[in-house]
């Protein structure tokens, strides 16, 4: 059974800086894109990053030269630094995992990913 524990949100004011954190434990592929989503109230779910097995990573026009995804495989855990935040930042936000595909165009479709941890609050004031 798989597991992705979020964890790194918070309060910040705009221009702050926050990392999130996702722990994938239990069952996990060498093949796998993952990702980060958020998701406001009132608004749809939206992918942020994603990055695969192979380093490729992606990102949201919204984030681009201000968020940065990363992973650790040996601690089995991915990142997400967020600088430069800014209120329409504030979601919560979820980790996502999909294995045996890379990555693709549509790496911000949520049905493209079977796993999904608990989510983590990030919010952002002005």
């Amino acid at each position: 059974q798989v597991q992705l524990v979020e964890s790194g949100g918070g309060s910040v004011q705009s221009g702050g800086s926050l990392r999130l954190s996702c722990a994938a434990s239990g069952y996990t592929n060498s093949r796998y894109c993952m990702g980060w989503f958020r998701q406001a109230p009132g608004k749809e779910r939206e992918g942020v990053a994603a990055v695969d097995s192979d380093g490729d990573t992606r990102y949201a026009d919204s984030v681009k030269g201000r968020f940065t995804i990363s992973q650790d495989n040996a601690k089995n855990t991915l990142y997400l630094e967020m600088n430069s935040l800014k209120p329409e930042d504030t979601a919560t936000y979820y980790c996502t995992a999909a294995w045996y595909m890379l990555c693709s165009r549509e790496w911000s479709l949520g049905s493209n990913y079977n796993h999904w941890g608990q989510g983590t609050q990030v919010t952002v004031s002005s």
